[in-house]
């Protein structure tokens, strides 16, 4: 990948089947330490496209973060403006706003102290007890978007 292209790691083939399960998992009404299945329109079908997720909740917001980058669904949910979270038949529809670098710092932190047995590896040594410069410094490689139930 070029310097001018955006942060993206694409998940290994044990990654994606460990995502289908857990987004199984979800939809059939298991949350597994509070996972979701999210789903968004794609920017280019329209087709509903699923992907687990860990809604993360901050000093009263719930927000979602693309630990991996500037993925595929953080591309559809930026041309979407929101989509869905499921967990069994709880189907909860959100609209989001993306949030600028500035404002992610505390939000980070507070994810990697919560999901970073499950993250770390995406955030290249960046961790809950890095220093606030590290945090700063990777924030623009991870989309985070602050979303608001709308049912």
């Amino acid at each position: 990948m070029s310097s001018s292209s955006p942060y993206y790691l694409k998940g290994s083939p044990l990654n994606v089947r460990l995502n289908r399960v857990i987004g199984w998992l979800a939809r059939h009404g298991l949350s597994l330490a509070g996972t979701a299945e999210m789903s968004v329109p794609g920017r280019k079908s329209g087709k509903m496209q699923r992907i687990p997720v860990n809604p993360h909740t901050y000093d009263g917001g719930q927000y979602l973060v693309s630990a991996r980058g500037h993925s595929q669904w953080v591309r559809n949910m930026r041309a979407a403006g929101g989509g869905e979270l499921r967990v069994g038949r709880k189907v909860r529809t959100f609209t989001a706003v993306e949030l600028p670098d500035a404002e992610k710092l505390p939000m980070l932190r507070t994810y990697l102290d919560k999901w970073g047995w499950e993250v770390n590896q995406y955030f290249d040594g960046v961790t809950a007890t890095s220093s606030d410069e590290e945090i700063v410094a990777c924030a623009p490689d991870h989309p985070v978007f602050r979303i608001t139930v709308t049912n």
